[in-house]
């Protein structure tokens, strides 16, 4: 499949402060078409890893959804924000902890279909705890998890946010392949 849709047009029809929406008239394989897209500056995901290998997790309610979630730390990219800063600073409001080492797992586009936005996933080890920092309107719980206890969770579908998913899923494998260091206060020599 090597056809390209080439953009007539393109009118913004909504400007938010999290997204725009964007209607896009394109010349398709079967003549012209619209296509709807969410605009979005993309995000940083952190996936906070204590030297016991529990996880911090966040609880907080989601409106779209209208429940409760558990997933990790989470944020949008401000402008002028790089993701590995926008990562920090969503540790540290979420939790209250600090990171010393923030590790890129991987970025994903989770809505391929209607959206542009990037998601960096990032492992942040040698945790210290500190004080919260909430956004306005924010209400978050946090909880600390065994990483194989997370696995089973999502294994069983009791986590279904895609990507807290995807970060746990990458952290159990490279903890199993040896490729994540803890650093456990233990002189190891």
């Amino acid at each position: 499949m090597s056809f390209q849709e080439k953009t007539i047009s393109s009118e913004v029809k909504y400007k938010g402060k999290i997204l725009n929406l964007r209607v896009d008239t394109v010349k398709s394989v079967n003549g012209e078409s619209k296509r709807e897209i969410v605009e979005h500056s993309g995000g940083a995901v952190v996936l906070p890893l204590l030297p016991n290998e529990n996880v911090i997790m966040i609880r907080q309610f989601r409106k779209p959804l209208e429940r409760d979630v558990l997933e990790i730390p989470a944020g949008k990219i401000e402008h002028g924000e790089s993701p590995e800063k926008t990562a920090f600073r969503e540790l540290r409001e979420e939790t209250g902890y600090l990171a010393k080492k923030m590790t890129l797992l991987t970025k994903m586009y989770p809505s391929v279909g209607y959206s542009e936005e990037l998601l960096y996933i990032y492992l942040a080890t040698d945790l210290e705890p500190g004080e919260t920092d909430f956004d306005e309107n924010e209400d978050i719980d946090s909880y600390s998890y065994h990483i194989d206890d997370l696995y089973e969770m999502v294994m069983e579908g009791k986590i279904q946010d895609a990507k807290t998913q995807v970060a746990i899923l990458m952290t159990v494998e490279l903890l199993r392949e040896g490729k994540i260091k803890l650093n456990l206060g233990v002189n190891n020599e």
